[in-house]
Parts: C-alpha cells; sequence; structure tokens
C-alpha cells in the first residue's frame, strides 16, 4: 500500500503545484522522522522557497491548503511540520495492508519484462572457496533475489576462468605430481584433493633447479597454446582438472545457499571464435597500437593512463580480452548485465567497460557492484596458491557449531523434555549459523571492508540474524498456539489494530514493496536488512504490548492473528531476499 499511497501522494502534489503554477517535475517525497505518524513527507517546500519569494514554512502551508486528499484511497489528511507536507494513512491503507501482505507472494514486484543476468563470485578454480571472497556469493546472490522479487527475469551466472596460466599450471600438476607426493587434503571433497596438486606445482616451479623448471615451463605453455589453438585433447586434459574443482566449490557454496542456473566457461568464447572475431576487431581501432611486444589500446582519452593488453607477442589472448566477447554475448542474450566483483579488480573493468565502449557497445545496460574484503580478527593473509588462509567452509562449520552451543544453552529446559530432538536442534543451528553468516555480511554496504565478529553475527538479543529470524519463530509460535486457520484472515476490521504499536507495524509491513523497490534499483541488499531490524523492533513492541491469542475478545483476536500472518509473511520474504532461513521454531 506504500507504493500505491505513493502514487497518490505524487499525483496530489502535482496537482497543487500546477495549480499554484510551479514546476512539477520534483515533489521530494520522503520518509518523515519516527515522531510523526504520518507515512509520506515532502519536502517540496525547499525547493521552491527561492522561486516563491517567501520562507519554506509558509510555501509548505500554501501547498498544503491547495492539495486536495479527497480522491486519494490512501491519503487521511495533509499537515505541516515546518517547511514540510505530512501525508497521513488513512483506515483503508491499514485494511489493504492487512489484506495484501495475507499472500505468500507478497512483496514481489510487476513483470517489468526486463531479463537480467547477474554474474558473482567466479572465483577461480584453483581451490578451495576462501573467507576473504565469501562476501562475492553472498551479495551477489542477494542482489540476484532482490531483483526477481522486484520483477525482474534474473539469471545467476559463474564465469568459470578455465583457461590461461593458472590452470596450465594446474593440468601440468596434476599430470606431473603422484598422490604419495603429496600431503593429506584438508576435507574429503574433490576441490581440497586436488588443491595439493596446485600447491605443489606452485612449490615445485619455485624451488627446483633451473634446467627442470625451463622443462615445466615449456610444458606449461604448450598446454596454453593448444587452448588458444582449439586443441580437443588440451581441452579433455584441462576440463578433467576444472569439473573436479568446480564440482568441490559447487558443493561448498550450496551451503549458504548461492546456486546458479549456468557456469560460463571462459574457454567457450574461445572455441568459439568470439575471442578473435574480438581481436580483429580491437586490431582495426585507431586506439590500437602495437608496443612492448603486444597488441594495446590507448585509453587515455578515458581518463586512463594504463593501457589495455588484448593480445600477447606469442598470439595467445588474455583474461579481459576474452571476458569482452562473453559481454558481447550477455547484450546479445540479456537486457541487462550485472558483475560483482572485488574492488581490486575496478581498474580491469574500467579498461572493460571502455573497450566495449569503443567496439560500439552502449554499456548502460552493463553495472558492476564492487564489494570489499570481509577480514576474521586477527588478520592473516589468505592466499589460494600457497594454501594459507580460512575457508569458507571452516566459517560455515564454526559457525554451525557456535550456533549449536547457544541454542543448547537457550534451550536446554526444552531439549531435555523432549520438546525439540537433535534434528531440531541441528536444523536450527544451521539455520542461525548460516543465517548469521549471511545477514552480517550483506547487511554491510559492500564497499566498507568488515570484520567478522562472532559476538555481534549471532548475538540473539542485538540487531543480527537469530534477532530477526525470532520474530518469524515468535510469530509462528503465536499461530501455533491459536490454530487458527490462515487462509480465512484476509478480511479483517482493521479498525480493532488502532493501539499505536498495531499501527507502527502495519506502516512496516506496508514499506516492505517500497523497501524491494530501492533495494533493487540502487542495487543495495544491505536497505533490505536495515529494514528487517526496523520491522523486528516494530514486531516485538507489539508482541510486548498487545496480547493476540488472549485479546479482549474475538474481533480483536482475529485482527490480530490477521496481523501476525501479516508480519510472518513479510519477515520471512524480506529474509528470503536476503538468502537467510526463517525458522518455524527457535
Amino acid at each position: 500500500m506504500y507504493l500505491a499511497m505513493r502514487a497518490e501522494v505524487a499525483d496530489a502534489l502535482r496537482d497543487a503545484l500546477s495549480q499554484l503554477g510551479y514546476a512539477t517535475d520534483d515533489v521530494g517525497i520522503e520518509r518523515p522522522p519516527e515522531e510523526f505518524d504520518a507515512a509520506l513527507a515532502s519536502s517540496v517546500a525547499f525547493r521552491l522557497a527561492g522561486e516563491a519569494g517567501a520562507p519554506p514554512p509558509q510555501v509548505a502551508g500554501e501547498l498544503a491548503d491547495a492539495v486536495d486528499a479527497g480522491g486519494c484511497r490512501y491519503v487521511d489528511r495533509v499537515e505541516t511540520a515546518g517547511p514540510y507536507l505530512n501525508f497521513y494513512p488513512s483506515e483503508a491503507y491499514f485494511a489493504d495492508t492487512v489484506g495484501a501482505a495475507q499472500d505468500r507472494a507478497y512483496g514481489h514486484l510487476d513483470d517489468r519484462e526486463t531479463s537480467v543476468v547477474v554474474e558473482h563470485t567466479s572465483a577461480n578454480p584453483t581451490g578451495p572457496v576462501h573467507v576473504g571472497r565469501a562476501r562475492n556469493p553472498i551479495i551477489g546472490d542477494a542482489i540476484a533475489n532482490v531483483l526477481e522479487y522486484a520483477g525482474y527475469d534474473v539469471e545467476r551466472h559463474y564465469y568459470v576462468n578455465d583457461a590461461g596460466r593458472q590452470m596450465a599450471v594446474f593440468t601440468w600438476a596434476y599430470e606431473r605430481f603422484e598422490e604419495s607426493d603429496l600431503p593429506e587434503p584438508e576435507r574429503d571433497r574433490a576441490e581440497y584433493d586436488l588443491v595439493r596438486y596446485y600447491r605443489k606445482g606452485n612449490a615445485y616451479l619455485e624451488e627446483a633447479d633451473e634446467a627442470a623448471v625451463a622443462e615445466a615451463e615449456a610444458e606449461i605453455e604448450a598446454i596454453m597454446q593448444g587452448l588458444e589453438a582449439g586443441d580437443d585433447e588440451t581441452y579433455e586434459r584441462v576440463g578433467e582438472v576444472v569439473d573436479q574443482v568446480l564440482g568441490g566449490m559447487r558443493e561448498c557454496l550450496a551451503r549458504l545457499p548461492a546456486e546458479f542456473d549456468e557456469f560460463v566457461r571462459e574457454t567457450r568464447f574461445m572455441r568459439n571464435g568470439a575471442t578473435d572475431d574480438v581481436i580483429e576487431r580491437l586490431q582495426e581501432l585507431d586506439e590500437s597500437v602495437y608496443e612492448d611486444d603486444a597488441w594495446q589500446l590507448d585509453l587515455s582519452a578515458f581518463g586512463v593512463e594504463k593501457q589495455f593488453v588484448f593480445l600477447r607477442s606469442d598470439g595467445t589472448s588474455l583474461y579481459t580480452t576474452r571476458d569482452l566477447a562473453h559481454h558481447e554475448w550477455k547484450f546479445e542474450n540479456f537486457d541487462r548485465a550485472i558483475t560483482v566483483i572485488g574492488e581490486d579488480h575496478q581498474l580491469t573493468f574500467d579498461q572493460l567497460r571502455y573497450a566495449l565502449e569503443l567496439l560500439g557497445h552502449d554499456t548502460e545496460q552493463l553495472d558492476q557492484v564492487f564489494y570489499s574484503w570481509v577480514n576474521l580478527p586477527g588478520g592473516g593473509g589468505m592466499s589460494t596458491r600457497e594454501g594459507t588462509g580460512i575457508d569458507l567452509d571452516d566459517l560455515l562449520d564454526e559457525a554451525i557449531d557456535r550456533a549449536r552451543k547457544e541454542v543448547e544453552q537457550r534451550m536446554g529446559d526444552r531439549i531435555r523434555n523432549d520438546d525439540l530432538t537433535e534434528d531440531d536442534v541441528e536444523r536450527i543451528a544451521h539455520q542461525v549459523g548460516i543465517g548469521a553468516v549471511r545477514y552480517d555480511i550483506v547487511s554491510k554496504q559492500p564497499t566498507k571492508a568488515i570484520t567478522f565478529e562472532w559476538e555481534r553475527a549471532l548475538d540473539f538479543e542485538a540487531q543480527s540474524a537469530p534477532y530477526v529470524q525470532y520474530v518469524h519463530a515468535r510469530a509462528a509460535g503465536i499461530l501455533s498456539e491459536a490454530d487458527v486457520d490462515q487462509t480465512n484472515l484476509d478480511e479483517v476490521d482493521a479498525e480493532r489494530l488502532s493501539h499505536r504499536t498495531e499501527r507502527d507495524l502495519l506502516r512496516e509491513i506496508a514499506r516492505f514493496p517500497a523497501v524491494v523497490e530501492e533495494a533493487a534499483e540502487e542495487l543495495h541488499p544491505h536497505v533490505v536488512a536495515t529494514y528487517t531490524r526496523e520491522f523486528a523492533d516494530a514486531f516485538n513492541a507489539f508482541y510486548r504490548e498487545c496480547p493476540v491469542v488472549d485479546a479482549a475478545d474475538a474481533d480483536t483476536r482475529r485482527a490480530r492473528l490477521a496481523l501476525v500472518v501479516a508480519a510472518k509473511t513479510t519477515i520471512a520474504n524480506a529474509l528470503d531476499v536476503l538468502g537467510v532461513a526463517a525458522p518455524e521454531s527457535m
């Protein structure tokens, strides 16, 4: 109802502005401060003060008199507060909000008939996913979720770097060393098994004598050249390694969960001729030069001093060259392309964008979301090549272990009384533990570096995942205790929900579709996380003040049960956007 009311307010303001002879392009709609019970406010008087030759409060008063709220279903009245116009919701606003949020699809916006590909994670298949990169799949998955809620047709892609020197080294090492040459794997999963070969190979290249290294480098170069030449045997050799490592990485990411519609291989654009085609067109550009034994693009006209190398002297392409072909494929198949990528790749991505523009593409359909790193207290390097750092699996295991201990401590009596089985405890531990990791990471602006702290992430009393998840569990508990037919609560007397905390909760429920819209437009899923904390505060205040099962009369009980259903649906869907489980019990 918030979006519908906002549209009504915008139309009423434009009519008033037109009537008073002002431009109608900017009506300045925003949320009012918490001390007002209004749903919306307008700061347009600030814009008009100079033109009107009057102070903003006077202009606001004139506008309030000119606004006709009589034709608005969701506006009860308009009042001024200094220079602001405040718009107060009608009874229909609250009644329709209760009814709309009975639908389990509440928060999903109308179909935009726009296709979007979200590329995220895309970690090189050289070993386990480490915690420093954990932000990528969590942010990427949340962005894809919020775009789906906002009405976009979304595909999630993982771009597999199965070409280049790293994979050539990995393939050579896999074929060169024996199992007996390697230490025991850290886990019984494919990527942990195979990464030992990669690490052994890199150590060998650093420590072996000059002749042995030269021989190894020749074999590695032959693999790279075989990929460039389209040699089927070479592709099969590399693919054997990539498939196994990628399979293990997918198992890890599924724990978050982060799943993908397609794994797009880099070599695809080498084998189908797309990379060669890009190279030919780049070489024809006026900005193309051959310097320092390589073909490069001069991007100084775009303010980029570092030249973009797209072809080495030995005829091998680079990752970014192949990524140009990849993005041209995206442009052909999707209306919009979004990439979630680490901030250390910003220059590379700028070069990619400008190269695409030189190739004649409109890059308005291309968006990037850059993120900074996740650190753990104490820091430490995280290098896949050397096998140091903390893997994402380790983080998730510890999250579940810590959550299990917290659950056992908080629910000891219920466990001892057999109200909770071991399976129940394990389910809650997984939902809370992994939810805590996801929520803590996605709740921060992506560009801000964060340090993950267990005490904050798993604090049931603070504004964390467990704090928000508990709202859903509490709502589910109320409805279970009431034993009510939830399908018969769409038409209730909203005037029964007149308590201040009931109205505050209804306002939060009504806002959810607008929060989805904002998060999708800005590609900021942390906006949804902020909303869930505000929602949890509102629900907890309602829970403290308003008995539901033991309400004073049947009509009030029924109205409050409908409000609980609406709240449960809303918080479940908000958590779903974030990729966080909504437990039925905690």
